[in-house]
Parts: structure tokens; sequence; C-alpha cells
């Protein structure tokens, strides 16, 4: 199944990624322009994101922004999972400064090239984009003072070894700071039977309680989980319009029972 998930996913991004170079807007993801009523779920202000390079904002995919809330300070490394584009990157780069490092981490090769094309077109010095698979993070034990991610863990088949891994390339007192959707009411298998989900960030959700188990699972202390972005049913309908074409035709979702089910939140832990 992981496997699957992988490939699903990696497929769905890489085309994205493809768009946005050919100057499309792709971001079609998580909590983006193209999912309907979305009003409230504008992640990035425009001061924070003036000087970055227009195709690493038109690649934004999250669905909370885990700047707010990382507490990033001067001189730190840190290590974006799943950084895509690299919007999140370029901004932690201005942050942490010359002295600070920020590695971008993610399995797709359209999406590491064009984080390459952003890196350079901003002109920072202080980012690495790695490939890899955050379930087998490639840096060594105890690397980086922040963990952060923006709507990624959710599409892993295999959430407790992201998270292991996540802990593993932390400092001790380091912290992870990560934007994921979570589930916030019991909604049927019916729906999380749907494959095409995954890359739509419903199907791998999980409650809040057992995203916290997992957490204490690796180690991690100090947990907090705050959905601040609820997915209503609009939300809903408009994911779904806009993926037609990768979902099947023939499809019966019952809208009422998503209508709150699910939320973008801030998650936060200390090793």
């Amino acid at each position: 199944m992981q496997n699957d998930v992988r490939e699903n996913v990696k497929s769905y991004y890489g085309s994205i990624a493809e768009k946005v170079v050919q100057g499309e807007n792709g971001n079609c993801g998580c909590g983006s322009s193209c999912c309907g009523d979305i009003s409230e779920l504008i992640l990035y202000d425009g001061e924070a994101i003036q000087d970055l390079p227009k195709e690493a904002v038109n690649a934004s995919l999250g669905c909370a922004n885990p700047l707010l809330f990382a507490d990033l300070q001067a001189g730190e490394k840190v290590l974006d999972l799943g950084s895509g584009g690299g919007i999140d990157v370029l901004m932690a780069s201005k942050i942490v400064g010359e002295q600070g490092m920020v590695y971008g981490l993610d399995m797709t090769d359209e999406m590491l090239k064009l984080a390459n094309k952003n890196k350079e077109e901003m002109g920072v010095t202080n980012v690495e984009f790695i490939k890899g698979y955050i379930e087998e993070i490639p840096i060594e034990d105890e690397t980086v003072d922040v963990v952060m991610s923006n709507c990624v863990i959710n599409l892993s088949d295999d959430k407790e070894k992201a998270l292991a891994e996540a802990y593993r390339v932390l400092k001790q007192g380091g912290r992870l700071a990560i934007a994921d959707i979570v589930t916030l009411k019991p909604v049927s298998q019916e729906i999380r039977k749907q494959a095409e989900l995954w890359v739509g960030c419903i199907a791998g959700t999980l409650e809040v309680e057992s995203y916290k188990e997992i957490l204490k699972k690796a180690g991690f202390k100090d947990i907090i989980i705050e959905p601040v972005h609820v997915y209503t049913k609009s939300v809903i309908e408009g994911l779904l319009v806009s993926k037609e074409g990768l979902l099947p035709k023939e499809r019966s979702i019952p809208l009422e029972e998503v209508d709150g089910a699910f939320a973008g939140a801030y998650i936060k832990a200390y090793k």
C-alpha cells in the first residue's frame, strides 16, 4: 500500500510542478485557492511572500503556515519535510539568516527542480534541497533544531515511521512544528477507502487523539494540536471539483458527513 500511495502522490505533485513551470497556478493541494470557498484559508500574508519567486508561491500546497508557530531563530538549522516548490524553506531562510541553514526534503524530481530554480532566482545560500522520503530521512541523528512540514505527514502511509524519523533528526530540546490535516469527527470507511483522496489530503488523516498518541510513541513531549482551518462542506465540494479527471466519474460522497469533519491544524511538540 505504501508504494502505491507514494507513487500516486509523486505523480500528482509532479504534474503540479510541471504546470507551475508552464506558468499555471498549481496550488490545488490541501488548503489552496482552487478548493472552493476558502476565503478563511489564506495561509500567507503579502509581506511574508513579497520577495519570493512567483513560482514558489504558485506551487504552495499547504494547509496552514507552520512558520507562524515554529518560532524560528537566527542561526538555527531547519528541516522542511515535503518541501515542494520551496515556499516555506525560502521564507525560513530569511529568518535563520546566513548563520542558519534550511534543508528541504522532497521525493518528487519535478518539485525539486522547481525548488532549486526558485532558490537560484532568490539568490539564497543557506538552503539545500534534498531528495528522499519522509519515512527515511537522509540526514544524521540530532542534526536540526526544528522540523517543519506543511500538509505532508497526512499523505504518508506510515505516519509512525515519518514522525519517528522527525524525532531522530532533531537535536535534544529541538521542536516539531508542522501544519497538517486532522479529523475532528468520525467519517465512514467508504470515504477513507477512496484511494484517490490520499492526494486530496483527506483519506489519510488522523483523529487528534490518535495523532497525539503517535507523537508520544515517537518520544515527543509537550504536544499541542490546534485546529485552525475547518473544512466546511463548500470547501470539500470545491476540492472535488478541482480534481475532476483524477477522481472516478461515478462517485457518491456524502458531503453532509464530511462537513466540518476535517481541519488544517497547527501541531507542535518537543524532543
